[in-house]
């Protein structure tokens, strides 16, 4: 998502004149885009700004912006800490980031944290989405309800929201005309989409079933869902969609029911694998992968074990593993912390079994001939880059012509993260539209 909004954020500043530079020492305008998920996000963000400091020692000074989660969650408190930051805008102001910028050039500094998001849509559904890739990304949904006790998203992103059915649409067109084969639907709980227009309810079955009619998109994904909103018109997309790739993320983040309620999950480990088993019988090619987090407080050496006889029941693939970091502001901020030792093992132990899951699906597909979204040239080599349905990297030797091809590819050598093999034929199947 924070690619996603990136992009949008360039969207907007084009109209002032500004472009991208991948020279980092040669730049008037600095955006640090910020994530507030991971373990010591806010720390990060003033390292970069440190290291940015050291690069216009000698120069004048760009304009430093700090955007997203951080800046909503920190806002003042970051230019008390740190003088350098010019701008602070949350991820619910992108829109507003034009004006911003206007006010700052009369030498204001500038903090925009208001959570409106039904504004930042309609803004930027007039302004048309041009970082269209092979695979785009596309926002249906933002914020959260659940308010799992670990998360700090409810606090950043604010109460869930569904943007309007046909503003979607639009915006899914513009993509597959700028050249998109694959869309992935954006959002914090995405499956928890629901939009409401003349007392029909629109959800995420919808759009991908509407997504399916466009002959020009090969592939369709969404990420990242929350196991209460599995539902069974969802469920259902499996069953019907040609295009709907067969790879689940679906976060549980531990195996134990004891954990799960201790988190504030509302779903139970039952519950997750149902559908688990309801999706497999649909397809048996559908692979699961996940979130957890090991050692969150109060997790017992039994609660440790369940989560890892869950690992080995449903052998996720290209999962996320961490250990539990606190968030200030949420109800686990303050909990007992389980000992470093102790945590560091349980997470090793969990990665080695998800490792060896993703190892072994992958070395299956040795020898085998698999279908290939081919995404971009790898720079400075004649290599091609694709992804196969389970979101695998594939790397094959082939000419540009064939970027935004759906190619045949048999694998020959594999490792934990990528595929590699050669190119057998162009698919010639035609998919329904």
């Amino acid at each position: 998502m924070n690619e996603y909004d990136s992009n949008r954020i360039y969207d907007s500043v084009k109209k002032l004149g500004f472009l991208k530079s991948e020279d980092q020492e040669k730049v008037d305008c600095y955006v640090l885009n910020t994530c507030h998920i991971r373990d010591k996000a806010k720390e990060k963000v003033y390292h970069e700004i440190g290291r940015v400091k050291k690069l216009y020692k000698e120069k004048t000074k760009p304009i430093m912006i700090v955007a997203g989660c951080v800046a909503q969650a920190e806002n003042e408190e970051m230019f008390k800490r740190e003088p350098y930051i010019d701008i602070i805008i949350g991820p619910q102001s992108y829109h507003k980031i034009n004006d911003i910028l206007k006010k700052f050039v009369n030498n204001q500094k500038q903090e925009e944290t208001d959570f409106d998001t039904v504004t930042k849509f309609n803004y930027f559904d007039k302004v048309e989405n041009k970082n269209s890739n092979v695979s785009a990304f596309l926002t249906i949904q933002e914020g959260c309800d659940k308010f799992c006790h670990f998360c700090v998203v409810p606090y950043t992103r604010g109460p869930e929201y569904s943007r309007p059915f046909n503003q979607i649409i639009n915006e899914a067109e513009k993509l597959i005309e700028n050249g998109a084969k694959e869309i992935v639907l954006l959002g914090q709980n995405v499956n928890a989409y629901s939009y409401m227009k003349s007392s029909k309810e629109y959800r995420i079955s919808n759009l991908i079933n509407k997504l399916e009619s466009y002959s020009e998109l090969k592939r369709i994904r969404y990420t990242t869902s929350h196991p209460r909103d599995m539902t069974d018109d969802l469920i259902d997309c499996y069953s019907t969609s040609k295009k709907l790739m067969p790879f689940v993320h679906l976060p549980i983040q531990s195996g134990s029911n004891k954990i799960l309620k201790l988190m504030n999950r509302k779903h139970t480990v039952e519950t997750y694998i149902d559908i688990y088993e309801r999706l497999k019988k649909i397809n048996s090619l559908i692979e699961f992968s996940s979130d957890f987090i090991i050692s969150y407080p109060g997790e017992s050496k039994d609660d440790f074990n369940d989560t890892l006889d869950l690992v080995k029941k449903i052998r996720f693939i290209n999962s996320f593993s961490f250990i539990f970091s606190p968030r200030p502001g949420t109800k686990a901020a303050n909990l007992n912390l389980i000992d470093k030792k102790i945590s560091k093992e349980r997470l090793l132990k969990i990665q080695e079994h998800l490792s060896k899951h993703q190892l072994r699906m992958n070395e299956s597909l040795i020898n085998k001939s698999i279908d290939v979204l081919v995404e971009n040239k790898i720079d400075g080599q004649s290599k091609l880059f694709g992804r196969n349905m389970y979101m695998n990297s594939v790397i094959f030797d082939g000419e540009i012509k064939n970027i935004g091809k759906e190619l045949k590819v048999k694998i020959n050598k594999v490792n934990k993260n990528s595929l590699f093999g050669k190119i057998e034929k162009k698919i010639t199947r035609e998919r329904a539209a």
